[in-house]
């Protein structure tokens, strides 16, 4: 029995000179797990602080995450300098080696989210286009309604939610037609062997300057760009202010209902594909044009 208690006596004692010899160190590990803790606050305040600043269009408000990871890496730091200090860094180092092989694991299962997830954070920074823009990602054209972390929501113009992965966005091109908030609208058609071409040109201007949507301080370029099969074929390139998917077609439709209505009042013929027999009279006759006579004898 007093074997027992001298045993237990001398276990006790140890165990106080142990605290005793390791109290400094404990102490010393709070301490830097404090001053880590104290620096990794400041550091996401001042995050935030100058991310706000940079960036006051902030469409995903991504300015807490960032900052949530400064102060983690921080806080970590302090951990594992601590654990240092109470040479406990072996143990947690056998630790972390098994957590690396399941974080390789998880990082091929999750590639793909961690590279949309990259890519919005990108799209926020750069900011190609923004909510409202009128875009072309993966041949999807339509309006930008949201962009989020993995995904840029888009509506398209035959009204469909399209979802675009972020990543493509950085994979391929794609066209923002909201920039500089003007669209330029390329018309292209023909008029027959017998019009004059330089009639055909001055009235084609005229009409696209009458269209409301039409932008004067950017010109308008006319050009006979092929002699067809029966054509004198021209291309038409105007600038029309760009709000929406809507003022594009205006402005085509708009000089298209002019040109042909112009043209008719000028005598201009719009060439279409129909066979012509031409007996010497001006861009040929039409068989069903007029009404053919017979002679009968």
């Amino acid at each position: 029995m007093k074997k027992m208690t001298d045993n237990i006596i001398n276990l006790w004692q140890e165990f106080q000179q142990n605290i005793l010899d390791h109290l400094p160190k404990v102490v010393l590990a709070l301490i830097t797990v404090v001053i880590f803790a104290f620096i990794a606050n400041t550091a996401k305040k001042i995050c935030v602080r100058i991310y706000r600043r940079a960036f006051k269009e902030n469409y995903l408000n991504i300015e807490q995450t960032i900052a949530s990871l400064f102060y983690a890496l921080f806080v970590t730091s302090g951990v594992l300098l601590a654990l240092h200090i109470l040479g406990l860094d072996k143990p947690f180092e056998k630790l972390l080696a098994g957590a690396g092989v399941i974080g390789i694991i998880a990082g091929f299962a999750l590639k793909d989210i961690a590279s949309n997830m990259f890519s919005g954070l990108l799209v926020d920074l750069q900011r190609p286009y923004k909510v409202g823009d009128w875009v072309e990602i993966d041949g999807k054209y339509g309006v930008v309604l949201e962009i989020s972390w993995l995904t840029t929501k888009i509506k398209t113009v035959p009204g469909q939610e399209v979802f675009v992965p972020n990543q493509i966005i950085y994979n391929a091109t794609f066209t923002n037609y909201s920039t500089w908030g003007k669209r330029r609208i390329i018309l292209k058609s023909g008029v027959s062997y017998g019009d004059n071409l330089e009639h055909v040109k001055t009235v084609a201007l005229d009409e696209v300057q009458k269209i409301k949507e039409y932008l004067p301080e950017e010109g308008i370029d006319f050009y006979f760009t092929d002699i067809g099969g029966s054509t004198y074929n021209f291309m038409l390139r105007y600038w029309v202010n760009f709000e929406s998917n809507d003022d594009f077609c205006r402005g085509m439709n708009d000089v298209i209902m002019r040109i042909k209505k112009r043209f008719e009042q000028e005598n201009i013929s719009i060439a279409y594909p129909v066979t012509t027999l031409d007996f010497g009279v001006k861009g040929g006759v039409n068989l069903f044009d007029k009404e053919i006579k017979v002679q009968k004898y």
